[in-house]
C-alpha cells in the first residue's frame, strides 16, 4: 500500500477539544456526586482565594479543588497531613489532560497515614537519643571545604554557591544524589557517609561541614528526608551538618539529628561562612582601635612615670646621710686599728711568758706516764681476751667428738637402707625378664588365636572353598570359563578338575527345504 494513499476506513476524526469535550461529559455524567476518602497531600492558597489540595492513599493521588465561593462556606480547612471526607464531583481539566476532584465541603476523617506514621517514627528515634542536644557539633565559624549533598541541576545548589561566592567564597564539594523518589533516601546516606569515609589532608580533601540541601514540595516529595537510614547517617556523622530541606515551614526528620537546621538553602550558606566584607572590616576597626589603645596607654604610662619621677628626692640628697656616716667611719677606722693591735700584742705577751721550758718538761712527763699506763692496761686485756678464747675452744672441741660419732652412726644406718633398697631393686629385675616373657607369650598366643580364627583354614571348615588357575584366585564365574585347569582347595585337602566346557551354541534354525523342479 502506498503511504501516501487515503485511508479507506469510515471511523470519525475526532479534534483534540472535541475528544476531550466528550470525556469530560462522560466523566461528570457518571461520577456527579462523590464522597472520597483520604489524605490531604500538598495544600496551595493563591492569592485568588482558591485551594488546590491533593487527596492520596498508599497508592493514588487525586488532584482536588475547592472554589473560592466552597472555601468560604467550609468549615473545616484541609491541611496537609489530615485524614478527611471529601464531598464533591470528578470533572477534567482540558489544558493539561488531567481529572481532578471539585470539593464543595470537607469533614475530618482522623490522622493521616503518613503523618501517623512519620510521628511515630520521630518518637521511636528521640528514644534513642538521636535528637539528643549533647550530641551535636557546633559549627566551625569559617570552615575550609563545605560538603553540599543535594541535586547537582536544581536551583538550589546554585543558590547555595552564589551565596557563598557573596559572602565569603570556600572550596565546595558537590555530592550529586537524587533528592526525591525511591533512590533519595539511600544515596543521600551514602554520601554523608562517603564524606565521613575522606581521609583528612588526602588527594581529596575531607570538608569542614556537610550541607544537606533540597528546595521544597509536598510531604510525599520530601519523604526521602524522613527516612530512618538518613536520620541515622545524620546522627552518626562526625562531620558538623547542617540541614537545609525544604522551605521555611518544612520539617523532616533528618531536621532534629543535624546538629543546625537551615529554614532555605540559601540560608544554609549564610550559617556556614562569615560575610567577608564584614570581617575584614572588623578587622580593620579592630586594628584602629588596637593602635590608638597602644598609643594612649603609651602616653599614659609616660605620664604616670613622670609623675612619679617628681615625686621621688634628689641623687644627692639621698646619698648625702650614708656619706657622711662612711667618713665618720673612716676617721674612727685608723684609732680602732691601732687599739686592736695593742690589744692583740699584749694577749699574746701574757701566753709566751706562760711558756718556759721546766713547764714543757712536765707536761711531757705527764703524757708519757699516761702513755705507759695504757699500755699495761692493753696488755692485761689481751692476755684475759687470749684466755677467754682459749677456753670457748676447748669447750667446742669437748663437743664435737658427739656430734661427730653421731654423724657417723647416722651415715651407717643411711647405707645399710640404701643397700636393703637396692638388693630388692636386684630382686625385682631378675623377676622382670621371665614376666615380660610370660606376657609376650599370652599375647603371641592371643594374636595366633586371631590369626587361625581369622585365616582362610577356618573360613573353608565353614563349607567355603578356594579356586585357583595357575596360581592365581578365580573370583568370577567368566574368569573360571576361560581357565583351562581349576585347582579347588577345601578344608580336607585340594582337587584338581578339567577345563571347564564351553557354553553350548544355540542351534541355527532348520533350512526350509527348496521347492523341486517341475521339470
Amino acid at each position: 500500500m502506498d503511504m501516501f494513499e487515503e485511508p479507506t476506513d469510515n471511523a470519525h476524526e475526532f479534534s483534540v477539544s472535541e475528544i476531550s469535550g466528550a470525556i469530560k461529559r462522560t466523566l461528570e455524567g457518571e461520577f456527579g456526586f462523590v464522597r472520597v476518602r483520604g489524605e490531604v497531600g500538598r495544600v496551595s492558597r493563591p492569592a485568588s482565594g482558591h485551594l488546590y489540595f491533593d487527596l492520596k492513599d498508599d497508592r493514588a493521588v487525586i488532584a482536588a479543588v475547592s472554589w473560592k465561593g466552597q472555601v468560604a462556606k467550609m468549615q473545616v480547612r484541609p491541611e496537609e497531613g489530615m485524614e478527611v471526607v471529601a464531598t464533591g464531583r470528578l470533572t477534567t481539566f482540558p489544558g493539561q489532560s488531567k481529572y481532578q476532584l471539585i470539593v464543595d465541603d470537607v469533614s475530618p476523617a482522623g490522622a493521616g497515614a503518613l503523618m501517623a506514621m512519620l510521628e511515630k517514627r520521630r518518637v521511636q528515634l528521640q528514644a534513642e537519643g538521636l535528637f539528643d542536644p549533647a550530641r551535636k557539633q557546633p559549627i566551625p565559624y569559617l570552615p575550609q571545604v563545605i560538603g553540599v549533598v543535594t541535586s547537582p541541576s536544581g536551583a538550589v545548589i546554585r543558590d547555595i554557591l552564589h551565596r557563598l561566592r557573596d559572602r565569603f567564597p570556600r572550596h565546595v564539594l558537590i555530592w550529586p544524589v537524587a533528592v526525591q523518589g525511591a533512590k533519595c533516601a539511600p544515596e543521600v546516606a551514602r554520601a554523608i557517609a562517603g564524606f565521613n569515609r575522606l581521609t583528612p589532608g588526602g588527594a581529596l580533601p575531607r570538608p569542614d561541614l556537610l550541607i544537606v540541601a533540597r528546595g521544597g514540595g509536598s510531604v510525599e516529595d520530601l519523604w526521602g528526608f524522613n527516612e530512618e537510614i538518613v536520620v541515622r547517617a545524620a546522627a552518626a556523622s562526625q562531620i558538623p551538618l547542617i540541614s537545609a530541606v525544604g522551605h521555611e515551614t518544612d520539617t523532616t526528620l533528618i531536621d532534629y539529628a543535624a546538629d543546625m537546621r537551615a529554614p532555605t538553602p540559601t540560608a544554609a550558606a549564610e550559617l556556614a561562612v562569615p560575610v567577608r566584607l564584614e570581617l575584614i572590616s572588623a578587622l580593620d576597626s579592630l586594628a584602629a582601635r588596637l593602635s590608638r589603645g597602644l598609643a594612649q596607654g603609651i602616653g599614659q604610662r609616660g605620664q604616670r612615670l613622670r609623675d612619679l619621677s617628681r615625686a621621688l628626692p634628689r641623687l644627692d640628697a639621698l646619698l648625702a646621710t650614708p656619706a657622711q656616716r662612711m667618713d665618720r667611719a673612716a676617721e674612727r677606722l685608723a684609732g680602732g686599728l691601732l687599739l686592736a693591735v695593742s690589744r692583740k700584742r699584749n694577749l699574746f705577751e701574757r701566753g709566751a711568758g706562760r711558756l718556759s721550758p721546766a713547764a714543757l718538761t712536765a707536761m711531757m712527763v705527764r703524757r708519757a706516764d699516761r702513755v705507759a699506763l695504757l699500755a699495761d692496761r692493753v696488755d692485761g686485756g689481751l692476755a684475759r681476751r687470749m684466755d677467754r678464747a682459749g677456753e670457748r675452744l676447748t669447750t667446742l672441741a669437748s663437743r664435737l667428738d658427739p656430734a661427730l660419732a653421731r654423724l657417723r652412726a647416722e651415715a651407717l644406718r643411711n647405707n645399710q637402707r640404701d643397700r636393703q633398697r637396692l638388693d630388692r631393686l636386684a630382686d625385682r629385675l631378675d623377676a622382670l625378664p621371665a614376666q615380660r616373657m610370660a606376657e609376650l607369650q599370652t599375647k603371641l598366643d592371643a594374636l595366633d588365636r586371631m590369626r587361625q580364627t581369622l585365616g582362610h583354614g577356618e573360613t573353608l571348615k565353614r563349607g567355603f572353598a578356594l579356586v585357583r588357575s595357575e596360581g592365581k584366585l578365580i573370583t568370577s564365574r567368566a574368569a573360571a570359563e576361560q581357565a583351562s585347569v581349576l585347582d579347588i582347595q577345601f578344608a580336607d585337602g585340594e582337587m584338581t578338575v578339567g577345563a571347564a566346557k564351553p557354553a553350548p551354541k544355540p542351534k541355527a534354525p532348520p533350512k526350509k527345504p527348496e521347492q523341486g523342479s517341475l521339470f
